[in-house]
């Protein structure tokens, strides 16, 4: 008997699948993809959006237009890329609230450098280059002085901020003509995806490489979610928090130029406020104000959210008096948020598996 049964059980190549039982292939594949893109932390946000610019559309459907809604990417890119990097920070329970000094400081450092003669392509570089030792610069004031991140971070808001207007004498300084390489770059598309847009997802794309698959991004997740285990562990805490200031520095300094590429000037006034967008934009996409887990797609999507509030709000006739009011209701909401899905988290951990 066990001879006649045991070739019903080799398979070939006409075989079919028992019943019940799905091929291997394309099914399993989509219900993986569909698992996988569930499981993000950043579907929220990405829902959100989505369905806010839906609502919109409804009512406006000009609104829907590709080039109005480039038009917001384009305007989400600078808040953006500080919260790609602002993401790395509050992932550490850090803070940086200077990126909005660091972002206009750069800028004006990048025009006067042109109106010094420099080629535009390396005062760009000089002036990210810059913005890392800004970066650098909170970093020593947080290890050297005990200072916390919080507390630091505001004097050097103040500081930048004083320093840019200072410099710029309180006005406006210009960047290179429009006639050059580098305006030129910054100011095209691609397919009508404006430049600076592209940049943002390629800086969140590579930043989410960096978070997720190397020693640096898991350190960074290791001491937000315990410092003191961190430490024990051997990780180099002092070191891996100054990278990551000198990171949301470079990222700064990377905004201003794309700035000054884009407008052509560098306003001392600019940036101002753009602390706070960066810290909800990340708090939006999914990143913990708990630390020990961030995303940097998701704080790319929360500053795109963000701009379609503003976009949305101008479109609704509302005066622009009221967008810092939307502001900060979005930031309470999505703080609110965050508090409430941790609570659960504590609480489903604590009563543990159901039987």
């Amino acid at each position: 008997m066990s001879e006649a049964t045991a070739p019903a059980t080799t398979a070939d190549e006409n075989a079919q699948p028992p019943a019940g039982r799905q091929p291997q292939g394309g099914g399993s594949g989509l219900r993986r993809f569909g698992r996988t893109l569930l499981a993000q932390e950043y579907l929220g946000v990405l829902v959100a959006t989505i369905a806010l610019v839906l609502l919109i559309g409804a009512f406006y459907p000009r609104f829907l237009q590709f080039d109005q809604l480039m038009s917001i990417l384009n305007s989400a890119t600078y808040i953006g890329i500080l919260a790609c990097g602002m993401a790395f920070l509050l992932a550490m329970r850090e803070l940086d609230l200077s990126v909005g000094s660091t972002y206009a400081l750069t800028a004006l450092v990048c025009a006067m450098l042109v109106q010094d003669g420099f080629n535009s392509w390396l005062s760009a570089l000089l002036a990210i280059v810059a913005g890392g030792l800004l970066g650098l610069f909170n970093a020593l004031l947080i290890q050297y002085f005990g200072l916390p991140s919080i507390v630091a971070t505001l004097a050097t808001l103040a500081m930048y901020r004083g320093l840019t207007l200072a410099l710029s004498e309180g006005t406006q300084v210009l960047g290179p003509p429009l006639e050059d390489s580098f305006s030129q770059v910054f100011t095209g598309d691609v397919a009508g995806v404006p430049v600076t847009g592209i940049v943002l997802i390629v800086v969140a794309a590579l930043l989410t490489v960096v978070l997720r698959s190397t020693p640096f991004g898991y350190r960074v997740r290791a001491i937000g979610s315990n410092p003191d285990a961190a430490a024990f562990s051997g990780i180099p805490v002092n070191r891996v928090r100054m990278q990551a200031f000198i990171l949301t520095g470079v990222l700064g300094g990377l905004a201003g130029v794309l700035t000054i590429g884009y407008l052509g000037a560098a306003d001392p006034n600019t940036g101002t406020g753009y602390e706070l967008q960066a810290i909800a934009a990340a708090v939006i996409g999914g990143t913990s104000l708990a630390g020990g887990r961030a995303t940097i797609v998701g704080a790319a999507l929360g500053s795109v959210l963000l701009g379609v509030v503003a976009s949305g709000l101008a479109y609704f006739s509302v005066p622009i008096n009221w967008n810092q009011f939307a502001l900060g209701a979005v930031i309470l909401g999505a703080v609110s948020l965050d508090s409430y899905v941790r609570r659960r988290r504590r609480q489903a951990t604590a009563r543990g598996p159901r039987l």
